[in-house]
């Protein structure tokens, strides 16, 4: 089983790491797969454009550099650490409304494609390159942020759109998601160092990204509550148990 973060996020967006000292945290931690998905936001939308003014998002010009730096730190990364690192975006769909919000992670991805189409493109061009789809914290994430709803709103026009819908985002774990039925994941949507501290997800596959993307299709996985701090993680198995507790 390797411990996975399929959502997390650097200075190429808004994170506070850059893509080298990501790579040294979750190498040093003895992860085995993460992925780098920064934010690339509509370029038309206010709140797009907002974004891209206070650069906290991904552009055509910045992509190809982004791509080059994981591409080279993914190879650092397996040297140095036996460690996959696959690059990735979370494409933010943003309106002030959060009914209307959606983010989509794109992993694997190989060219840019513009977060204005809408979101059936986007997963059909995501399928096309060959990258894994996830539905990105669904639902409400219980802290005081800006909520997506919209993808889980139209769950049902979806459901077969998705390779994996994020059961967990950082701490929190989201129990609709895990009855649902649905493909799950779990990672942290990493912004800074301690979420680190947050749900993961252990993948039965090789170290490389085809079989990653099998298993994460076929739900090889458990679910971790990972704590730096504490030796004794929690884990999370198909069958809603839940340390012998039935959930």
């Amino acid at each position: 089983m390797k411990m996975t973060d399929l959502h997390i996020h650097s200075t190429y967006s808004d994170g506070k790491l850059t893509i080298p000292e990501i790579v040294d945290l979750y190498g040093k931690r003895k992860f085995k797969i993460i992925a780098i998905t920064d934010h690339l936001c509509e370029e038309e939308s206010f709140l797009g454009k907002a974004s891209n003014f206070l650069d906290k998002t991904l552009t055509k010009e910045t992509f190809n550099s982004y791509l080059k730096e994981i591409e080279l730190e993914a190879k650092r990364a397996m040297e140095m650490y036996g460690m996959l690192v696959i690059p990735g975006v979370e494409f933010t769909k943003n309106s002030l409304f959060f009914k209307r919000s959606a983010h989509v992670l794109a992993l694997g991805i190989k060219e840019y494609v513009p977060a204005d189409r809408t979101i059936i493109e986007l997963l059909d061009e995501i399928k096309k390159q060959g990258a894994v789809s996830i539905a990105a914290h669904p639902v409400s994430t219980r802290v005081v942020e800006h909520q997506t709803f919209h993808l889980w709103d139209n769950r049902e026009n979806l459901r077969d759109k998705f390779d994996a819908w994020e059961v967990a985002s950082g701490a929190h774990f989201f129990d609709e998601v895990f009855e649902s039925g649905l493909p799950m994941i779990a990672s942290s949507d990493f912004h800074h160092p301690k979420q680190i501290n947050s749900w993961k997800t252990m993948i039965d596959c090789e170290l490389n990204f085809e079989s990653m993307a099998k298993a994460i299709r076929e739900q090889r996985i458990e679910f971790i509550n990972y704590s730096e701090f504490n030796s004794k993680s929690v884990r999370l198995q198909q069958g809603f148990v839940f340390e012998g507790v039935h959930i």
